[in-house]
């Protein structure tokens, strides 16, 4: 008897498509570790040096948070006509802005409560992305509701500055652990799926979705780490 699924994945074109789905994660994953890695040395010397003062205070931290709201937008809505090289400086600039505003993290939290929320952090990323990536079922469905609890989150968080409501803050994370957990599943078979589809993609094509892949990881990846870090701290006194 002829094993048709067999078969079919000797096809030259199926095993070309996997190389390529292959290369664009590690990519994706290889950027994103070198993001958060800069990220995280950024936050502690910005923390440690003191620089964070400097930096952060007045108007300094709406323009690190204007400037990195400015290369996501652009880095997702002009990937393909952007060239790699631009590209990628924008996703370093990015994790670099982004490491300065995180900077606060270390100011706010024990340290010894960040390492552990964020060994926690990677271990529900890395089994939420394998799922994403090997599940055959269409988490379509869950990226929607997951993007828009996004904007519920938002308002939400707006809302709770001026309640200083202990019990809405509670609710806020675990909804936004809910929320980035499912966005993480979806992220991973999306960069999946799109490069499967692609097919024909060039090596600075596949270079570029790699850095935006990255991109989309490496946002999921942040606010899980911020909503666990949220949820099971206490700020010093």
């Amino acid at each position: 008897m002829i094993d048709y699924e067999k078969e079919f994945e000797r096809q030259p074109a199926y095993v070309e498509r996997q190389k390529l789905v292959a290369t664009t994660f590690k990519l994706v994953y290889g950027w994103m570790a070198a993001g958060l890695a800069l990220s995280g040395v950024v936050a502690w010397y910005t923390a440690a040096s003191g620089l964070w003062e400097k930096v952060l205070m007045g108007p300094g931290l709406w323009g690190c948070i204007i400037a990195e709201l400015v290369l996501v937008f652009t880095l997702s809505g002009a990937i393909r006509k952007l060239p790699t090289a631009v590209a990628a400086l924008m996703f370093i600039v990015y994790a670099a802005l982004n490491g300065l505003t995180l900077s606060m993290v270390f100011i706010a939290y024990q340290l010894a409560l960040v390492e552990r929320v964020f060994f926690l952090t990677a271990g529900m990323f890395g089994g939420l992305a394998l799922y994403g990536s090997f599940t055959k079922s269409d988490l379509s469905s869950i990226g929607s509701v997951c993007g828009m609890a996004v904007w519920g989150l938002i308002l939400a968080g707006v809302i709770n500055i001026f309640m200083h409501s202990s019990g809405l803050d509670w609710v806020i994370s675990i909804a936004g652990i809910v929320t980035f957990a499912g966005l993480t599943m979806y992220d991973a078979q999306k960069i999946k799926s799109m490069a499967a589809a692609e097919g024909t993609m060039d090596d600075a094509l596949v270079r570029k979705f790699g850095i935006l892949g990255a991109l989309s990881l490496y946002l999921d990846f942040i606010n899980l780490f911020l909503y666990l870090l949220r949820f099971f701290g206490r700020s010093r006194d």
